[in-house]
């Protein structure tokens, strides 16, 4: 009976101690301690008795021949495990051979597309003229206008409104003036028309910002002018210990030709009196870079002539037929290229060519995009890609006007509409036509973000990765597809797609927006640049 007493007590201690082990794999998961230091007690308790002692060595024989134990698989979420290197190893693969797949049915079905010489013809119809080239080489004027008119400025020849006045006529012509070139001359090609629009872009910005930061600084100045005066010089650079050193600069001491045309050439749109420099040009850095921009240049216009041409041509029959079918089928198609082309394009230009010039001007913030690529919101995309235009926008246009008291979702909504534009800009002037696409394209990223915010953070999370796919394609293939059309004059195929639709969809998407901002939703209120 004592016996019968005694086995029971220890079935019942081995329940309680496998219970344990139990609960003890489930804190372990969770991170927790609490059960494990209940099993060490249980143990220590069953070893207090001599039966138990008898008990525990036959336990201990049991469990050398056992095989099995308490645990998750792999794959289940509560296991812990996260290597999964080994699947993003055999996903690199799979996508390696798909892609060899791709390219090895090219060559068989076209052949070797490459031609170099080609090239040339996309920038130049007459080898005597060159029209975008002057056209850059004319934007000095424009250098040369806002700063003599700081200079004027400084020493009060003129008055700040008379300032202002000018410097609006000085960055409307620039933007007007290459407008009106490349849409009246003749052997402007669409190639160079959006390099050449695309350099008076950029030095709209740099202007903007030249012109801010200095009448920032005659303020400051007229804030201090009665407690506190300070001598400026002109700034000059030293060497100390074999390195150049440069000297704080003053406003106005910096409305030199060497200051601005430095700030012209610098991979950044924010002006600085005193930007941080790098101590020295590292030769093997530089020269690395200049190597991927002429590899990757060269691998580019390699994949477009080969890859995508040809399927852009094979494209133009199905938009004129409007079979819907066939079109997914090419934009698919087309996906892969203008996916991969726009990965390369983003590396040659963020990368490679800003690092490339950075170093050469010693320039010493090197910041030029951040972790875009783990964007699971819009807002997160489009203020992580491009870091030198966010810093513009936050800078001179989103706080400026929050300053003013206008409201945040009509700050974004113009800063939304300024991108629309230059975007609209740089597609339908050099290839001149006006169908909007672009504009639209753009303006409705604000609809987008609204109505992913109406949705479930899961949604979310698969509508702003999505963004990435379908970016490449809207910036790559919108205007290469544009050209092709205008070149063999087949227009018809934007007929189908009114602009007033567009809008109305646009609008609807604004008002339930809205709509839902009203009532309070946390999160809706947000900006964009934040």
């Amino acid at each position: 009976m004592g016996d019968r007493s005694e086995r029971g007590s220890a079935k019942h201690k081995r329940r309680t101690t496998i219970a344990g082990d139990a609960a003890g794999a489930q804190a372990k998961r969770g991170g927790a301690g609490e059960t494990l230091s209940g099993q060490v007690k249980e143990k220590e308790q069953r070893h207090e008795t001599p039966a138990n002692k008898h008990k525990s060595h036959s336990d201990a024989g049991d469990d050398a021949f056992s095989c099995h134990k308490l645990q998750e698989s792999l794959l289940s979420s509560n296991s812990g495990y996260s290597n999964y290197r080994g699947i993003l190893n055999w996903c690199v693969v799979m996508l390696v051979l798909s892609n060899a797949r791709l390219v090895l049915e090219n060559l068989i079905k076209y052949g070797i597309l490459v031609d170099p010489i080609q090239i040339i013809s996309l920038f130049l119809k007459d080898p005597y003229s060159w029209p975008a080239l002057c056209l850059i080489i004319v934007s000095n004027v424009f250098i040369m206008a806002a700063l003599y008119i700081e200079r004027k400025l400084s020493v009060g020849t003129i008055s700040e409104c008379t300032g202002t006045f000018l410097h609006c006529i000085n960055l409307a012509a620039l933007l007007f003036v290459p407008a009106a070139t490349v849409l009246s001359v003749s052997s402007m090609t669409p190639v160079g028309g959006v390099m050449a629009l695309g350099v008076f872009t950029v030095l709209f910005l740099k202007l903007y910002s030249y012109r801010d930061v200095n009448k920032w600084c005659r303020e400051s100045r007229r804030a201090k002018a009665r407690t506190l005066s300070r001598s400026h010089s002109c700034p000059s650079v030293h060497k100390a210990n074999g390195t150049a050193g440069y000297t704080h600069v003053n406003y106005p001491g910096n409305l030199t030709h060497r200051d601005i045309y430095y700030f012209i050439f610098v991979p950044t749109l924010c002006y600085e009196l005193n930007f941080p420099r790098s101590p020295r040009i590292r030769k093997r850095f530089l020269l690395r870079r200049l190597l991927e921009m002429l590899f990757l240049m060269q691998l580019m216009i390699g994949l477009i002539q080969q890859w995508m041409v040809p399927t852009i041509q094979n494209s133009m029959k199905p938009f004129q037929d409007m079979d819907l079918s066939r079109i997914v089928e090419r934009l698919l198609k087309l996906a892969v290229p203008n996916h991969f082309i726009w990965l390369i394009f983003f590396y040659w230009y963020f990368h490679s060519s800003m690092n490339f010039v950075a170093e050469l001007m010693q320039f010493g913030d090197r910041e030029f995009y951040r972790d875009w690529w783990n964007s699971e919101t819009i807002p997160y995309f489009w203020s992580n890609w491009n870091i030198p235009v966010h810093k513009w926008c936050l800078r001179h246009f989103y706080k400026p006007m929050l300053v003013k008291g206008v409201n945040k979702f009509t700050a974004q909504l113009a800063v939304f509409f300024m991108s629309a534009f230059f975007h609209e800009y740089l597609v339908s002037v050099p290839l001149k036509m006006f169908r909007l696409w672009a504009f639209l394209g753009m303006m409705a990223q604000v609809s987008l973000k609204y109505s992913i915010l109406l949705v479930e953070h899961q949604t979310q999370f698969l509508i702003s990765h999505s963004l990435s796919v379908s970016d490449p394609t809207r910036l790559f293939c919108g205007p290469i597809l544009e050209g092709k059309l205008w070149q063999r004059r087949r227009l018809d195929v934007a007929d189908h797609w009114p602009a007033d639709r567009c809008a109305h969809v646009l609008s609807r998407l604004l008002r339930a927006a809205l709509w839902e901002r009203g009532r309070g939703r946390r999160g809706m209120t947000q900006p964009f640049l934040q």
